[in-house]
């Protein structure tokens, strides 16, 4: 299993009061593997994305990542963790203004160890993968959203993540521009086998992972499998 969640609970404090954002959540999910999270707000899904991602730790129970305890982890060796193993795309793109798209996906790149003999290469190649190819010295401004968020799947890409996490990925974007990212996403699990949880309020949106797991005041309602709509759409 590359991340495995045992008894996980959540807490946050304010003043005397106390929130339970996440109470006894225990999942697997396996390499290759493509989880859609479900749930309302404040059902505990994005709680739950933030410490397979590393932002935040758990109160109490065991969340191992790529065979890690990330709880038990000290700051370096989780920045490590996050920068080697785990890739993020947000529901906003996060792009420098003033930076072309190839240089936005270098990023990451000056963070490496080691560092890649050419990183414009690499930024290169990523970008063609996402099908921006012809848009490496583009500025955001003279991107759509949805060229935007290729750039930003890149970004995440560069590093050669084992997990991708996805919040919200298509939330600043029309239906269509949606489905065109959700394609990109597809093919990047069924090809390249990465690992992608994805948060999403949207059921279309779900519909093209191949589980679903639905939370509800921070527990797990529902895991189904399912079977995605690209495969449907193939048939």
């Amino acid at each position: 299993m590359i991340i495995s969640a045992r008894d996980v609970v959540k807490l946050y404090r304010d003043g005397e009061q106390e929130l339970r954002a996440l109470d006894g959540v225990s999942l697997d999910i396996e390499q290759g593997d493509f989880v859609a999270i479900m749930g309302a707000s404040g059902s505990g899904k994005s709680t739950m994305m933030n410490l397979i991602g590393g932002l935040d730790a758990p109160t109490s129970g065991t969340l191992i990542i790529d065979g890690r305890d990330v709880s038990q982890l000290p700051p370096d060796e989780l920045a490590q963790l996050r920068n080697r193993t785990l890739g993020f795309v947000f529901q906003q793109f996060n792009l420098l203004p003033r930076t072309p798209a190839i240089r936005q996906v270098m990023l990451p790149l000056l963070y490496a160890h080691p560092r890649p003999p050419d990183m414009e290469a690499e930024a290169r190649r990523r970008l063609e993968q996402v099908g921006l190819g012809e848009r490496l010295n583009h500025l955001p401004s003279q991107l759509s959203g949805g060229q935007q968020q290729r750039v930003a799947i890149a970004r995440a890409l560069v590093n050669q993540p084992k997990i991708l996490l996805a919040d919200e990925p298509t939330g600043a974007l029309d239906s269509r521009t949606s489905q065109e990212i959700m394609h990109v996403f597809s093919e990047l699990n069924r090809k390249q086998g990465i690992t992608i949880v994805l948060v999403t309020h949207e059921t279309d949106i779900a519909e093209w992972a191949r589980r679903r797991i639905v939370f509800r005041d921070g527990r797990i309602i529902s895991d189904e499998q399912q079977v995605p709509r690209i495969v449907e759409a193939a048939q």
